[in-house]
């Protein structure tokens, strides 16, 4: 296979990004302009693709073998700029294109990628932004979703200048939260270190019933706070087919404790209801509606995993293994997992 496979892999993942590309040209004539051939003959040259994306160019050089890649100095931080390393080298040649456009035009904000590979799975993109003070070697992508005009000032936000995403700053506050919780179970519901995950687990399956509300936690000495989320939970288990159904009974069976432990039901002066009320309302509106819905991250799972870690268990007593985002990493990588997918986890 030749470079133009790799030149047609490239266009294909812009168009997937709806990026608006142009090959060996642009349409902004003052880019045009600046464009500089790699071999120093003083000549014009372009990159493979050129493209616009809100504030910044974008340039695309692109070889056909993976060793063709890139060159540096030994500090692998450092692209070599002689006239061999840029034109045989994808990085080498895109830094090239990129200097060209901070030099020569009005345009400071430039992100070029060196790519190669022919083998649409294993291509290989190494992004680079670039601008007036200098170039900085970012992380490879997969494609080129990120730098899309509605995504790309997030990605120079949150990447590029290092600053906290609006997720990340959301996940901080929740495991914060984790903490406080935990102190609170033990300060208003008398609850030792294995029991406060039993009462939040129970809390947070009843909470997924839609006719289930913390308002009809009134402390009702008949049928008590503990029943009410006892039942609703129960409910949810039912209704999500829980099999076998020896395991279902002996996983419900744990949770009778919010039945049994009647502080939990009783109110509470210095909460002004009762104790599972108040835990309730609180993982309501400190954690459910605080998970932010475009977050790639499992909130929720952190949360628990970081509640269970101050109970010094790891939740498998119950049933529950966290699998570490590290491993879900690796074996979404290894399966190949895309978006439109559906996985079964038995």
């Amino acid at each position: 296979m030749t470079e133009k496979t790799t030149d047609l892999i490239i266009s294909k993942l812009l168009d997937a990004s709806s990026i608006e590309h142009y090959a060996e040209s642009c349409p902004i004539e003052e880019i045009n302009k600046a464009m500089v051939s790699k071999r120093g003959t003083g000549k014009k040259g372009f990159p493979e693709y050129l493209a616009i994306s809100g504030d910044f160019v974008i340039v695309i050089e692109d070889k056909a073998k993976v060793e063709d890649q890139a060159k540096y100095l030994k500090d692998n931080e450092t692209l070599l700029m002689d006239t061999s390393s840029v034109t045989k080298y994808a990085e080498n040649g895109a830094l090239h294109y990129a200097l060209s456009i901070i030099q020569n035009t009005n345009f400071k904000k430039v992100i070029a990628f060196g790519c190669s590979g022919t083998d649409e799975k294993c291509i290989v993109i190494r992004p680079i932004y670039v601008s007036p003070t200098g170039y900085k070697i970012l992380p490879k992508v997969k494609d080129f979703n990120r730098f899309s005009a509605d995504n790309i000032e997030r990605y120079y936000n949150e990447i590029i200048c290092g600053n906290d995403s609006i997720e990340r700053v959301e996940l901080k506050t929740i495991l914060s939260r984790a903490k406080t919780l935990h102190e609170d179970l033990r300060n208003y519901g008398q609850l030792g270190d294995s029991e406060k995950p039993l009462v939040v687990s129970a809390i947070l399956l009843a909470l997924e019933e839609k006719d289930f509300s913390t308002e009809s936690l009134n402390g009702d000495t008949v049928k008590t706070d503990g029943q009410k989320i006892f039942d609703a939970m129960s409910a949810h288990m039912e209704r999500v087919k829980v099999e076998p159904q020896v395991k279902k009974q002996r996983v419900i069976d744990q949770f009778r404790l919010i039945i049994n432990r009647p502080v939990l039901s009783e109110y509470d002066e210095r909460l002004g209801k009762s104790p599972l009320r108040y835990f309730a309302e609180y993982l309501h509106s400190n954690i459910l509606t605080a998970i932010c819905n475009n977050s790639p991250e499992d909130v929720l799972g952190r949360f628990y995993g970081e509640f269970i870690s101050y109970s010094g268990g790891d939740g498998q007593t119950l049933g529950v293994v966290l699998t570490p985002k590290h491993i879900t990493e690796l074996f979404t990588d290894l399966a190949e997992i895309k978006p439109t997918d559906k996985v079964l986890d038995p």
